[in-house]
């Protein structure tokens, strides 16, 4: 499952061909969302925004702290400073290139 931030990093993922998205509509999910990510054994990649002043970063922290607490296995996707995932396939990033970012996740 990839997890990302808006949705339009969630509409550009959904044509470049990735099913398994997610959109947590902000860096904060709900009691919900929570629910339903940790209600199957998954691993979820977190796909946050790259933003210059670290609060995607920060905040992709504290999710993957609170899915780990929660047993489920969580990555963080590292993209190129500045970006988001619509931004990354809107500067000529694709499919392969982002499959990349997902198996270098840690």
């Amino acid at each position: 499952m990839i997890l990302v931030e808006g949705l339009f990093d969630y509409a550009v993922l959904w044509e470049a061909g990735f099913r398994n998205v997610t959109c947590a509509l902000g860096t904060c999910l709900n009691r919900r969302q929570l629910h339903q990510l940790c209600d199957a054994p998954r691993t979820v990649y977190l796909a946050f925004d790259a933003d210059r002043n670290g609060s995607g970063g920060q905040a992709a922290q504290r999710l993957l702290r609170t899915l780990q607490e929660r047993e489920l296995h969580a990555r963080l996707v590292s993209l190129p400073e500045g970006h988001d995932p619509n931004s990354f396939f809107a500067q000529g990033g694709d499919e392969r290139q982002f499959h990349a970012l997902l198996e270098a996740a840690l």
